[in-house]
């Protein structure tokens, strides 16, 4: 795993062993980030279930100004700093190790993002908690892109009703992204 482009590129990422995260591989990682290309100079980053910290350390290396880490597990939260200090990007990166919803609500009326990146647990429903709680909260507007990374076929047909459009879906072998603005 590594920092595909800009002034971190090729630069080795750690990752933690086991099945507790879930890596997003160099080629999707690639093709999210051509996507994302646009939207990344001097915005403000939000990786919510970071696991190592790889999306939102290619946002900062790829011109994002800044990037807020949420990550609950110990560990993986270890690993996210070990590699922000490891890219020196130590100024630019902020990392919670906390739940992502007491993150959330901990950030209200303090952080605006432009770019929201999230990769939770497949099957939980976990991103339309995130979704519900951030359909009401001044961190975004309509400006802003939420990117959810799930399991093929995830159910986003609630999004309307939260005030969001699904404006593209990208799919791959195993899982998607889907990518959101307030509508």
């Amino acid at each position: 795993m590594r920092i595909i482009a800009g002034k971190g590129r090729s630069l080795p990422l750690k990752t933690i062993e086991g099945m507790d995260t879930r890596p997003t591989t160099d080629r999707i990682k690639e093709t999210l980030f051509n996507m994302l290309q646009s939207f990344l100079a001097d915005c403000e980053f939000l990786d919510l279930y970071a696991g190592s910290g790889q999306i939102g350390l290619e946002a900062v290396s790829r011109g994002a100004a800044h990037a807020v880490f949420v990550e609950n597990g110990k560990r993986a939260a270890a690993c996210i700093q070990d590699n922000i200090s490891f890219t020196r990007f130590d100024g630019q990166c902020t990392l919670m190790n906390t739940d992502v919803m007491s993150a959330l609500h901990q950030m209200e009326g303090k952080r605006y993002f432009d770019v929201i990146f999230m990769d939770p647990p497949y099957g939980k429903s976990l991103e339309k908690e995130v979704l519900t709680y951030l359909s009401c909260s001044n961190m975004i507007d309509d400006g802003s892109l939420i990117v959810v990374e799930a399991s093929l076929g995830t159910d986003f047909s609630y999004l309307e009703e939260l005030g969001f459009v699904l404006e593209k879906r990208k799919a791959y072998k195993t899982n998607e992204h889907a990518f959101i603005r307030k509508g």
